[in-house]
């Protein structure tokens, strides 16, 4: 596996495997990787020839308030897990390499709708950020194909309508979701739980999982979705949201039979999201 650091050395690199007629795959992280991450990358091998993974920790994305400078970088452990998942070219740029001017300065990518409420009703701008690197990634990769996790569902459906608006030639692959033996999904931010908090975070699973059994034997939404704001609650969590969802993140109908259960919540610092799909009866 190489590693490239300089946007002119990236796309000569690409360029020589797009004359040989290689299909290339992208895998944006913002390292600290985990088995998760690795569950996309060999997505991705299966989709391409070429898999170019990029670890930039971007601080569009982050709020004032956010966990930008503390957040977990590991870039030599990364480089080894990549190269053992199957991973061709990391491209690893400095911050300053990617905004060059200040980030008030910055062209900015705005994906309308799909990106308000949920996760970006908490995380003002938050989307934005993501918007805006992904847009630029897929510009200096040029990929066929690009994977992203399913435990990320909002971004998910942000990058499917940016894909979808500005005519990028790109595959969107969503990839299931990655969880622990106790089903907590896996996510860098774990890291962050104190012992005694990691063991109650697997109850927001279990708690996704209760409700989906309710859902799905014909209780009522809004009861459903109250009893398990109060289960989290007394679990120890602060629920940030807890909605159902169409599968395209718009409104549930009468007609709606498959759909996103979709939540967020604290535990101490931590702020942990999960989802789950479900069948609603007839």
């Amino acid at each position: 596996m190489r590693t490239l650091r300089e946007i002119a050395s990236l796309r000569e690199t690409l360029d020589d495997c797009r004359r040989r007629g290689q299909r290339i795959a992208l895998v944006p992280t913002m390292g600290n990787l985990h088995a998760g991450h690795l569950a996309l990358v060999e997505s991705a091998r299966r989709h391409a020839d070429v898999v170019v993974a990029t670890i930039f920790v971007n601080p569009m994305q982050f709020g004032p308030n956010e966990d930008l400078d503390a957040y977990p970088r590991s870039l030599a452990e990364d480089q080894r897990k990549l190269e053992g998942a199957g991973c061709d070219l990391l491209f690893a740029p400095a911050t300053a390499t990617i905004y060059p001017r200040s980030l008030e300065a910055q062209t900015q990518i705005r994906v309308l709708e799909v990106s308000e409420g949920l996760c970006g009703g908490s995380r003002p701008g938050h989307f934005d950020g993501v918007a805006t690197i992904v847009g630029m990634l897929f510009n200096l990769v040029q990929p066929q194909v690009a994977c992203f996790g399913e435990k990320d569902y909002q971004q998910l459906a942000v990058i499917r309508r940016l894909v979808a608006d500005l005519h990028f030639p790109v595959e969107v692959v969503g990839v299931p979701i990655v969880r622990a033996d106790d089903g907590l999904a896996l996510s860098s931010r774990n890291g962050y739980l104190a012992p005694e908090q990691r063991a109650i975070a697997p109850r927001l699973y279990r708690t996704l999982e209760e409700l989906r059994q309710a859902l799905e034997a014909g209780e009522p939404v809004e009861t459903t979705l109250a009893a398990g704001l109060a289960r989290l609650d007394d679990a120890g969590f602060v629920p940030d949201y807890l909605e159902l969802r169409a599968p395209d993140l718009g409104p549930i109908t009468t007609a709606t039979r498959e759909a996103r259960l979709l939540a967020a919540a604290r535990i101490g610092p931590t702020r942990l999201i999960d989802n789950l799909t479900l069948t609603l009866p007839r």
